[in-house]
């Protein structure tokens, strides 16, 4: 393989503010697997966040590049997979598996897509130093003719539209927008853009804690929401702490805590069976290797409301949730999940289809 811009590449990141700044392009920030895509003739390489290969885990992509890319490029974008309409990330995670005929099983049944949001270099010529809006230009024109499974991320300039896309696109599983400055040149490993996510607040139990790496403090408090059943499973972590706070929690939570986990809704979260029908806490993956998941259990009585950005497939948090407080005029039994705010369905095809004049910037 040579390009003009060869792996590895860290992608360009965002910070987070409060609200769309005006004045840039704007996109929707897709929830999948950041990935720097480089073809070289049959020589296709897809690399992620961290620089580490994902070529083998999407095997259908590395197809669809050969077919559909031009000969020599290289592409910024998200590996994304939908099922009815929206995105699934859980889908997503379990194609990072070691058994090929298990990822070539699951390539057939959930295909990925992958979405282009920039274009690094064209032929053999580096955009890193070109503006966004001209990059913009030819990623437009050089992805004209592309077909799915790959597709050119819908942008606008006009901050209305890009604030309507903040509002519809999250029934799709999309979760926020990106604003990019229009003469930002590709900057490697920098958080150059700006990123503005949905967030919301839930009142949670908190049944138990795991200790941070660095000793016998807190690293993360387990989060769990009651079911129409009235069980209680596990939805997330929270896990934003000074260690200050967290050597404070260790006490705050010593009345709470259980000698034996035996009578705690998660009783059985060593069994990896008990995984198949409940949510609990410590699950095996592939992301956790060899990891200690072993937790302190607490009598789930305390009731704490966090923040978060959006559930996966309305079952946990997405994402890591943000403490705001305590809150003593809550039962534990009060949070259910009946309290979080469904957003409204859309369509994913929706976001794909041909753009009307006025959105395209």
């Amino acid at each position: 393989m040579e390009l003009p811009v060869m792996p590895p590449v860290k992608p360009m990141l965002a910070k987070s503010v409060a609200k769309i700044p005006p004045g840039m392009q704007y996109e929707a920030k897709w929830d999948g697997f950041r990935a720097i895509v480089f073809r070289d003739g049959p020589e296709v390489e897809l690399g992620s966040r961290t620089t580490k290969p994902l070529t083998r885990y999407f095997p259908e992509l590395v197809t669809a590049v050969r077919e559909r890319l031009p000969e020599r490029c290289v592409l910024d974008g998200e590996i994304v997979i939908a099922r009815e309409g929206r995105l699934d990330f859980d889908a997503l995670t379990e194609r990072i598996h070691p058994a090929d005929s298990r990822v070539r099983m699951l390539a057939e049944r959930t295909p990925a897509s992958f979405v282009a949001f920039d274009l690094l270099a064209l032929d053999g010529e580096s955009l890193l130093d070109v503006a966004l809006a001209d990059r913009r230009a030819l990623l437009v024109r050089a992805l004209a003719e592309v077909a799915a499974p790959v597709h050119v991320a819908p942008a606008t300039t006009d901050v209305e539209v890009a604030r309507h896309w903040f509002e519809q696109y999250e029934g799709a599983g999309l979760d926020g927008v990106v604003a990019k400055p229009l003469d930002l040149r590709y900057l490697q490993d920098e958080r150059a853009m700006f990123k503005v996510k949905h967030e919301r607040t839930a009142d949670v139990v908190v049944a138990g804690y795991r200790f941070h790496k660095s000793g016998p403090v807190v690293g993360s408090l387990l989060l769990g929401l009651y079911d129409e059943r009235g069980a209680l499973q596990h939805v997330g972590v929270s896990a934003a702490f000074s260690m200050k706070r967290r050597a404070e929690l260790v006490e705050e939570l010593e009345p709470l805590r259980l000698d034996d986990v035996s009578g705690h809704p998660w009783a059985a979260w060593a069994d990896e069976a008990a995984h198949e029908t409940a949510r609990l806490p410590g699950a095996p993956s592939r992301w956790s290797g060899k990891k200690d998941l072993s937790w302190v259990p607490l009598r789930p009585e305390r009731v704490a409301e966090v923040a978060y950005d959006h559930m996966e497939n309305g079952a946990r948090f997405r994402h890591t949730a943000r403490f705001r407080r305590w809150r003593p005029d809550r039962t534990p039994e009060s949070c259910t999940y009946a309290q979080l705010e469904e957003p409204v369905r859309y369509d994913l095809a929706e976001i794909f289809a041909p753009p009307a004049k006025s959105s395209r910037g």
